[in-house]
């Protein structure tokens, strides 16, 4: 069984004693430091890679939030703090958990089991450099609220990007999904001849396209419009199927 390799980090001697002891106590969990401080931990990273973090957030120089920050995607992280108004900030950075302080062993195995899933669910997908989902032949996993959530290609309507996220709208569900990657990122790593780029800030799947109007794509009560660029690519797309 492969190991995940982790660090606890936390300026309270106690508090840093027993998640240690809980680590210990996991058997797919490989302690390989414990720091009581961000900056001895960031030096430690810089020789040895590591998978996960049980991160503490209110801490003296650098918090865990800011500290995460730095690390981007060199490792998942689990919160672990006594303020609960810190959740916010950790979803933000996305983080795998967050573990609300006195921590039950009984709440932290939940939590390692939620990051033994995540990388499973890794070590199955190919290599990809976008962490933000994972490509199958006809289904997608997303990151969601510290999940993975697996999105069937036929579920999908269309994709609406917002900046450094995309808003993924699918059939089954009348909220959508928030993805924190790129609608570049997607376009490149979804099927050609299922999703098709329309417009700087939409990508459709061209199985739910049933109604066009004025270089307008309509799902249901949203307009989705057709830019210049990409309408001569999408008539192209339309003409092949004119009766």
């Amino acid at each position: 069984m492969n190991k995940i390799t982790c660090l606890a980090i936390d300026d309270e001697p106690l508090a840093l004693a027993l998640i240690v002891g809980y680590i210990k106590r996991i058997p797919y969990l490989e302690l390989c430091g414990e720091f009581d401080n961000p900056i001895d931990a960031i030096e430690y990273l810089n020789d040895n890679p590591i998978q996960l973090l049980f991160l503490d957030i209110q801490m003296p120089d650098l918090t865990g939030i800011d500290f995460a920050r730095i690390l981007e995607d060199q490792c998942k992280v689990i919160f672990m703090t006594a303020y609960e108004q810190y959740a916010v900030e950790g979803f933000q950075v996305q983080a795998l958990d967050y573990l609300l302080k006195p921590i039950s062993f009984e709440r932290f195995l939940k939590a390692t089991d939620h990051a033994k899933s995540y990388f499973d669910l890794l070590t199955a997908q190919p290599p990809d450099s976008d962490s933000a989902f994972k490509s199958g032949e006809e289904y997608l996993f997303v990151k969601v609220d510290y999940q993975l959530k697996r999105i069937e290609y036929d579920d999908i309507l269309y994709f609406e990007g917002l900046k450094d996220y995309v808003q993924l709208f699918i059939k089954s569900s009348k909220q959508s999904l928030i993805i924190h990657t790129t609608m570049k990122s997607l376009e490149e790593k979804l099927p050609v001849q299922r999703f098709m780029r329309i417009h700087r800030s939409y990508m459709v799947n061209l199985d739910k396209v049933k109604t066009i109007e004025r270089s307008h794509i309509i799902f249901g009560k949203e307009r989705l419009p057709i830019s210049k660029q990409n309408k001569e690519r999408f008539d192209a797309f339309v003409k092949k199927r004119f009766l």
